[in-house]
Order: structure tokens, then sequence, then C-alpha cells
């Protein structure tokens, strides 16, 4: 296993950079399921050994696509309410940037930043992401809760890949400099 771990965000938002709509609506999502598409999520999945999630994105999870709950995988379900861990699965109290440092420093696959906004942010403002894959959906959701929130520093990105699907969905990959 490989040190120098990458912390990926992996993640689809609307056109007018939505990842869920009010009351956590992923609806917009349901045009792009497509039979035999998995928009790269198969070979990306192959390439991290550890999940890092908020907890309403990991409740929503388990709630409508308990398949996608990584039992494979070390998951670490950012929380500001304790609760027991069971099997690979951590809930995580703590600093998010800190989780973040001491995994990067650990042996390993690259980690997948799942979700939702508010880890995002907190990674962004101490520029901890190396990576963004950003799924583009042609829909304008209009509200909700936008991918990217305000008060983080700026931070200038290398675009590296741009695929187009047939479902109209763009995904665009970042590196982070």
């Amino acid at each position: 296993m490989k040190n120098n771990r990458r912390a990926i965000l992996y993640i689809a938002m609307s056109l007018d950079g939505y990842i869920a709509a009010p009351g956590d609506d992923l609806g917009f999502l349901d045009p792009m399921q497509r039979e035999g598409e998995d928009y790269g999520y198969g070979h990306f999945i192959q390439s991290v050994d550890t999940v890092i999630t908020g907890r309403r994105t990991h409740d929503w999870v388990m709630r409508h696509a308990p398949d996608f709950a990584h039992a494979d995988k070390a998951c670490y379900i950012l929380t500001r309410n304790p609760k027991p861990n069971t099997g690979s699965t951590r809930f995580y109290t703590g600093d998010p940037a800190e989780l973040i440092r001491h995994l990067k420093s650990l042996p390993g696959k690259d980690l997948f930043i799942e979700g939702g906004s508010e880890i995002l942010h907190e990674l962004l403002k101490q520029q901890l992401i190396d990576e963004f894959i950003l799924s583009i959906v042609p829909v304008l959701v209009g509200d909700g809760i936008p991918l990217f929130r305000e008060g983080r520093p700026p931070q200038t990105l290398e675009l590296v890949d741009v695929t187009r699907f047939d479902s109209g969905l763009v995904q665009l990959r970042y590196l982070g400099l």
C-alpha cells in the first residue's frame, strides 16, 4: 500500500451547484440512472480504501441505497453526536482536518470524500482536498444544499480531464495546486 494518500472529492451536483434540493431531496439524480453506466464510479471506488462522509449523507445512504454503504472500506462518519462504532464504520466527533491529515500520513489507498457540504467546507478552508471529480447533472435545482459554501479561501485548481456522457452529465476532474 502506498503512502502519500490523496483526499478525493467524488460527487454529483446540479448545474447550478446544488448537491441536494430542499429536504435533502436527491431526485434530480434519478434521470441520470442508466443501465450499464456508472460514470466511472466502479473504477474510482477500487482506488480508495477509506470513505469520509457526514452523518446526514450517511443516514441518507443507509435509508435509500444501503448497497453503497462501503462495507469493504474503512468508513469515517463525521458527526457531532457520538455513536458506537460498527464493523469498519467509525463515528468521528473530532476535527475533520485533523482526521484527514492523520489518514493521509498512513499507508493505504486514496481517501474518498463523499460529502456533504459542511465537511467539504472545513476541508477546503485548510486546502486538504487533492482532487475533485465533479459530475455536473444538466438540471437547475434552484435551491437546496450548495456544494461550495461561502467563507473559504481561494484555491487554484488544474483541469485534467473532461468526460461527456450520453445522459448529458459532464464529469470534470481537477487537481488542487
